[in-house]
């Protein structure tokens, strides 16, 4: 009985048995891990390739509708007016922005310099004192070297009973004042301290431009799109470029041949006249301020004024005479205005 006792008696396992037995277990959690996250990408990449797939069929409709267009004798000379406005659209949205972008930048470093030169002024203002109460002190300290070496001179020749009876106070006072020229020069190191420090003071950070500032280079950018609408408004371009713009290729009819090539040739006349707008200063200035009279915002802190307030366009002649007329250019995001307003 003994024995049967003893051969059904539990073995005690190892300590490295339990170890080798976390370790299985810590590894098969550690695969499934990386299995799903394997299975996730894959997923991912399947809805990647599905996204390409898709965007690659529309191209290619695209290019298959552009191609019957082409091949269509009706409709190939639309194609061509159709992509000479968006064109022309396109290089008006780059102009502007590029005008805009110009105009903050000159503003902030205007704003930059100002903010420098004050900072510059104060700083020097600071080491102009600081240098002249090291020349003071500086002045002071040569005095007072001047007395200790004539205090000195008169102790080292002084006779016998002159040294009997002064020599101890004689003494005493070289020793006040050798102290006086230590405590002077030490001060002295102390104000050039001061100065390097001054000399050394980081420039201020530019904080940015102003609600004030922002919405005069908002009224701007408004003038400069009115002088660019008011360029191709005769011919009705503006509208026609901003219409290809936002349709597809042979979403719009031009009409026959001669009429396509006459839209051609108009944008080609205007074309020029488009390169010298910022030539018209003195009306951008005066455009600008006459926008900003009738600007209504809805907030105090906002830089965009409604659009229904600045939808009048101011168009100025040479002689400063002002026509108005119902334009709302910002409403309307002609050549892509609202993306490039200050904000």
């Amino acid at each position: 009985m003994t024995g049967l006792t003893g051969f059904f008696k539990a073995v005690p396992e190892s300590v490295e048995d339990n170890e080798k037995l976390v370790d299985l277990f810590r590894n098969r959690a550690e695969l499934k891990k990386e299995f799903a996250a394997l299975r996730n990408e894959k997923y991912q990449l399947q809805d990647r390739i599905k996204q390409h797939e898709g965007a690659t069929a529309r191209v290619q409709q695209k290019m298959d509708h552009l191609e019957n267009l082409l091949l269509d004798r009706e409709w190939v000379h639309n194609v061509v007016a159709f992509y000479q406005l968006r064109r022309l659209g396109a290089h008006c949205n780059i102009k502007l922005a590029r005008f805009a972008e110009q105009l903050k930048q000159q503003r902030e470093q205007r704003v930059h310099g100002t903010v420098m030169d004050a900072w510059t002024e104060q700083r020097d203002t600071q080491a102009a004192s600081v240098e002249s109460e090291i020349g003071q002190h500086r002045l002071q300290v040569q005095l007072l070297e001047d007395q200790l070496q004539a205090e000195r001179h008169k102790l080292t020749t002084m006779n016998g009973v002159s040294k009997m009876f002064r020599g101890r106070g004689l003494e005493a006072e070289v020793a006040l004042i050798a102290a006086r020229v230590a405590a002077a020069q030490a001060r002295e190191q102390e104000l050039l301290q001061d100065l390097d420090k001054v000399y050394n003071l980081d420039p201020p950070e530019h904080g940015g431009l102003d609600d004030a500032t922002k919405r005069s280079i908002n009224f701007m950018i408004l003038s400069f799109a009115q002088q660019l609408y008011l360029i191709f408004s005769e011919d009705n371009l503006a509208q026609l470029a901003k219409e290809a713009s936002e349709k597809s290729v042979g979403a719009v009819n031009y009409g026959t041949k001669f009429e396509c090539d006459e839209i051609i040739e108009r944008i080609e006349k205007r074309w020029d006249s488009m390169e010298s707008v910022t030539e018209f200063a003195d009306v951008l200035q005066k455009r600008a301020s006459l926008i900003a009279e009738h600007a209504v915002f809805r907030n105090d802190d906002d830089v965009i004024p409604v659009t229904g307030t600045v939808a009048t366009l101011y168009a100025i002649d040479s002689n400063g005479v002002v026509k108005e007329q119902d334009t709302n250019l910002l409403g309307e995001n002609y050549f892509g205005i609202a993306k490039v307003l200050s904000r």
